[in-house]
């Protein structure tokens, strides 16, 4: 693999209506892991799409060095996909099927070109992403949105690139399916540039990149080297911000005092000339340098408090404030008996292949806090679209009760993409005020401007968000809620709101995830493996 790069110069975007997400912002990144960390809406992903060519900058430039592969944080889902043409061996696959049944057609040699080995090196690479058991021919309609994640990496890895961007390749993924793509970033030798809110990936990096404020700030080591560094310069800035207003509190008291001696002294003049009954003219000329001196005076004790004051002003910008949402949530109590879901002799079929073995029996009763885990298609998704009422099982019976459920899907696409995140809430909850609309986005992070973007223009962190206000707040409130892998894309701080929000929530709900840390923070009573 040859050196390889990604270098921006100067890079400025902006959507419309808005102040520049970036200004004339200009970094290297060579070969190596490197690490992309910012809160969410910092503009992580659409500084990974302005690189690979899918936004164009409003100025400046990018150049790759080298070949580009590209996985974005939501991919395209095109149920009827094989996964061959996912993969982009197909041609290659069908050439080499009809050459071995005679076809020897120019054409023929030529979508195979180099690939005569193409079908051993795509088995291999699903193996060891652990997709070994996934038919080539197989509807991606089919596949667990962890096996989606796993195939679209080894979609990229196939085309052997100089240059890797990953956007939260670790969303929907097992413990197990985790374990294997570290285990082929490790063995990946090019320029790889992630983004990702997974401490374990993060610290398998040489270096993290900072995105603060539309600049980049580089950190060597891994993702707990640079915690440490963060931790420090915020503890030398939190000093810095105390001893700024010490100073400011000195300067305006030295000033005080100055201006107190100095009409001291003016009295004192004031009389002593009168006693002395100089001439007018000489008296009125003592006035004026009295009080051309303590002008004087003033003007150096104000410059220094404005020193002061910049001083202090520099120190707090130092510090740093990552906002994170705060939740009041509507009436969702429900009563300690009520039957919530039952569902008796469950089954279901997925691309072919059975789930829940003989027949699953499942319940859920008053504000149950209930833990759905297992192993990437397992039948997750499938079994919260069912308790929805999305799905239908293939067989056995379902129960549900009168209240609203809420379901919030992995791919978060409950909201129309195309009108803005005031335009859904509107439709989701028509009779809030005007008033209580804006104080509800505005603790969603949604203010000025952002409230217009629409849908399709969010991060996936300000896509939940979003999607939260919208489902949380319509009318009525939901009594059920149904989370599929809800802390993909949230940054720490959200990830903690998050969990703050469900543990002042009164109703049931059911959680499918992977994070272990955020399932013992929201107090599940209650794990449903499978």
């Amino acid at each position: 693999m040859s050196e390889s790069s990604i270098t921006c110069s100067n890079l400025s975007f902006s959507w419309p209506g808005e102040t520049p997400l970036f200004d004339a912002l200009s970094f290297t990144v060579d070969d190596g892991p490197t690490g992309l960390v910012a809160p969410n809406g910092a503009g992580k992903s659409t500084l990974l799409k302005l690189i690979a060519g899918e936004y164009r900058p409003s100025a400046g430039s990018v150049t790759v060095e080298g070949s580009l592969g590209y996985l974005p944080q939501t991919l395209p889902l095109e149920a009827g996909r094989s996964v061959a043409e996912v993969l982009g061996v197909a041609p290659a696959l069908e050439a080499l099927t009809a050459l071995a049944g005679g076809d020897a057609r120019d054409e023929v040699f030529a979508a195979i070109g180099d690939d005569w080995d193409v079908e051993e090196r795509t088995r291999a690479q699903l193996d060891r992403l652990g997709l070994g058991h996934i038919a080539l021919d197989r509807r991606l309609g089919s596949l667990s949105g962890g096996e989606v994640v796993s195939l679209g990496l080894a979609a990229e890895l196939l085309k052997r690139p100089d240059v890797l961007l990953l956007d939260e390749p670790t969303n929907n993924l097992d413990a197990d399916a985790r374990a294997r793509l570290y285990s082929a970033l490790d063995d990946y030798k090019g320029c790889l540039l992630l983004v990702s809110h997974d401490r374990m990936l993060l610290d398998r990096m040489n270096r993290i990149a900072e995105l603060r404020g539309g600049e980049i700030t580089f950190y060597g080591g891994n993702f707990t080297d640079y915690q440490e560094k963060v931790r420090e310069a915020r503890r030398v800035a939190e000093s810095n911000v105390r001893n700024a207003e010490q100073q400011v509190k000195r300067e305006k008291r030295q000033m005080q005092q100055a201006r107190e001696r100095a009409a001291r002294r003016s009295s004192t003049a004031t009389r002593n000339v009168k006693d002395a009954g100089l001439p007018k003219i000489i008296a009125g000329a003592m006035k004026r340098r009295a009080q051309e001196s303590a002008g004087r005076i003033e003007g150096v004790s104000a410059a220094r408090v404005d020193d002061a004051r910049t001083r202090l002003d520099d120190a707090e910008r130092a510090l740093r404030d990552d906002p994170s949402i705060v939740l009041d949530l509507p009436d969702t109590a429900v009563p300690a008996g009520r039957n919530m879901f039952t569902g008796t002799g469950l089954r279901m079929t997925r691309g072919g292949r059975p789930l829940f073995g003989d027949g699953f029996d499942v319940s859920i009763r008053g504000p149950e806090r209930i833990a759905l885990t297992g192993p990437n298609g397992a039948g997750k998704t499938t079994l919260l679209r069912v308790v929805s009422g999305d799905l239908q099982p293939d067989a056995g019976t379902v129960g549900r009760t009168d209240g609203r459920t809420a379901y919030l899907s992995q791919r978060l696409d409950l909201l129309d993409q195309t009108r803005s995140v005031l335009e859904n809430l509107i439709a989701y909850a028509p009779n809030l005020s005007e008033t209580r609309r804006m104080h509800l986005l505005a603790q969603f992070l949604f203010r000025g401007n952002r409230i217009h973007l629409p849908v399709a223009a969010l991060s996936g962190g300000e896509r939940l968000r979003a999607t939260l206000a919208c489902v949380l707040f319509a009318e009525s409130a939901p009594q059920l809620l149904l989370l599929d892998e809800p802390t993909n894309n949230l940054d720490l701080a959200s990830v903690a709101a998050l969990e703050s929000a469900l543990n002042a929530y009164r109703g049931a709900f059911v959680v499918a995830s992977h994070d272990t840390s955020f399932l013992a923070n929201i107090r599940v009573e209650r794990t449903l493996r499978l």
